[in-house]
């Protein structure tokens, strides 16, 4: 376990003991759950870069349990949320987190939240630009979608105009990367241990952000504005040219999220405009969703995705595939006592023909047991390209995990 995220393992669970008198009212409700996973990754090809493990197949093991907390008066509400994973190939991949670890008090318009929290905000499928307040767990899964809690104060407005959140984030989370012998990485691995900041604060930089959301009809609708530690970092080598090391700027994001739903459409649009590194540039990711309802005797729901990725970046800033890409997929949902779903797609570049073929389906056994399965497939990637390092990477993994 990196010194980062031990810091953020003490911190939580000061706080939490900070805040214990308050939670122990033996008329106040609490709420615990959690889950146990076994994770198998079965590798089609042997790995391009040296030093990576041969084994083709991979497990691990995990665990989250969840602690929720509210008030007999319902004013106020906590939540306690670690997670932990234990990977048999790369030790940067055995880690723990606390996703959550907060205290909120709710008033009839307004709301305080003190601690480490987890915020999504965005409408599309396929890329998550506006998504800014929490760093990527990459180690996790390269889709991006699971992340570490960010500590915050976060206050919550709510008017008949909309709601207003605004955020003061004291403590900057680095990004997690694969180590030497993990999979998913460059030739050469990232030390994340020892990573460059453009602030001289480093990780104690103060980043702020606010945001406006409100639905009108048809449209749900998100505007904000971050200034503060880009969570994407810039990977430089190092003098010796044995290592990226990440390299967090300082930026200036503005964002939009706008959904607009017309009976089984779906019309999505996310876009940003970042200044920081070097040039502004801007970025965008738009389509549809339009959904069957009901095409089978079950009730089965068949959706049909496409979206355009767009992103003028130069090659300075940090990577990124999507830029120039078009998005299809279809998701079918059973509806049934199992609870199965299947999401197909695959996202091709326009101007190579490079394409990313994913699968990702679930299923539950008896009341406790879910069952996922994910196949993920990279062609025509050439060595000029910056996807090639995930060239020999394709996987189909197997996660079962139990519910308590």
């Amino acid at each position: 376990m990196s010194r980062t995220h031990g810091r953020v393992l003490l911190l939580g669970a000061c706080f939490m003991a900070s805040v214990a008198p308050v939670l122990a009212d033996e008329e106040s409700q609490w709420d615990v759950s959690g889950n146990v996973g076994l994770q198998l990754r079965y590798f089609t090809q042997d790995p391009l870069w040296p030093g990576q493990d041969p084994s083709k197949l991979q497990f691990s093991l995990s665990g989250e349990a969840e602690f929720r907390w509210r008030s007999k008066a319902g004013n106020q509400r906590a939540s306690f949320i670690p997670f932990a994973r234990l990977d048999d190939t790369d030790d940067k991949r055995t880690h723990a987190d606390l996703r959550e670890a907060y205290w909120a008090l709710e008033g009839e318009t307004a709301e305080l939240l003190i601690g480490a929290n987890k915020v999504f905000w965005g409408v599309t499928e396929s890329v998550h630009l506006v998504d800014i307040i929490n760093q990527t767990d990459l180690v996790e899964d390269i889709d991006r979608e699971d992340k570490l809690g960010q500590p915050m104060v976060n206050v919550a407005v709510q008017r008949d105009w909309g709601l207003l959140d605004f955020y003061v984030m004291p403590y900057f989370r680095e990004r997690t990367f694969p180590g030497v012998e993990g999979r998913f990485r460059p030739p050469v691995p990232v030390d994340g241990d020892n990573a460059v900041y453009e602030s001289g604060s480093e990780q104690a930089h103060t980043d702020l952000a606010f945001r406006y959301s409100h639905y009108f009809d048809e449209v749900d609708l998100g505007l904000y504005y971050f200034k503060g530690t880009s969570r994407e970092p810039r990977l430089v080598l190092a003098n010796d040219g044995s290592r990226f090391l990440p390299h967090y700027d300082l930026i200036d994001q503005a964002g939009l999220d706008l959904q607009y739903t017309r009976e089984a459409w779906l019309w999505k649009l996310e876009s940003i405009v970042r200044s920081g590194f070097q040039d502004t540039f801007g970025a965008a990711v738009g389509g549809f969703e339009y959904t069957f309802f009901g095409v089978s005797e079950s009730g089965a729901d068949v959706g049909v995705l496409m979206e355009y990725q767009y992103d003028n970046r130069s090659v300075a800033e940090p990577l990124t595939f999507a830029d120039n890409d078009v998005f299809l997929a279809t998701r079918h949902t059973l509806n049934d006592a199992q609870d199965r779903a299947l999401l197909a797609g695959v996202t091709v570049d326009t101007k190579t023909s490079e394409a990313f073929f994913n699968v990702e389906g679930e299923r539950r056994i008896g009341d406790n047991l879910v069952v996922s399965l994910r196949v993920r497939i990279l062609t025509g990637s050439s060595p000029s390209e910056p996807s090639y390092a995930l060239s020999n990477d394709d996987y189909v993994q197997l996660e079962f995990k139990g519910y308590f």
